[in-house]
């Protein structure tokens, strides 16, 4: 995998199929605007660590490559992880963006973007993880 991770690119933006639909009233996140806030509730168990980046490709457990998440979400990104890996195994990807979209103030991300590609081929995979 080195000569993939010295072709990530690795995109910090500003600003899934789930059992509760993303623009649901019960899906607010609005008020968490603080990382204490977040790993609060993750203290509580409401909300999940996960690594935008995969560990799998280099990811590391930073400040920038962090993000809490509602239940089932760390389930999905596995799903999606594990696609890229095997993509990657079979030769059809070799880079990889990941970015983190956000609505107000909230430090949970509203969506997650992954946009992996191949350089010298017109083959693509762009799952994305709608969160709220």
């Amino acid at each position: 995998m080195k000569g993939f991770l010295a072709a990530i690119i690795f995109a910090l933006g500003m600003a899934p199929s789930l059992a509760t639909p993303p623009d649901s009233p019960a899906r607010d996140y609005s008020h968490i605007t603080s990382r204490e806030a977040a790993e609060a509730l993750a203290a509580k168990g409401q909300l999940f660590k996960v690594l935008l980046f995969p560990e799998e490709f280099g990811g590391e457990s930073t400040a920038m490559n962090v993000v809490y998440v509602p239940a089932g979400i760390p389930e999905e990104k596995d799903r999606i992880t594990g696609t890229l890996v095997r993509f990657f195994e079979e030769g059809l990807i070799d880079r990889l963006t990941v970015t983190p979209e956000y609505k107000g103030k909230s430090v949970v991300p509203s969506r997650i973007v992954f946009e992996a590609t191949y350089s010298s081929r017109d083959s693509r995979f762009e799952p994305v993880i709608d969160i709220w």
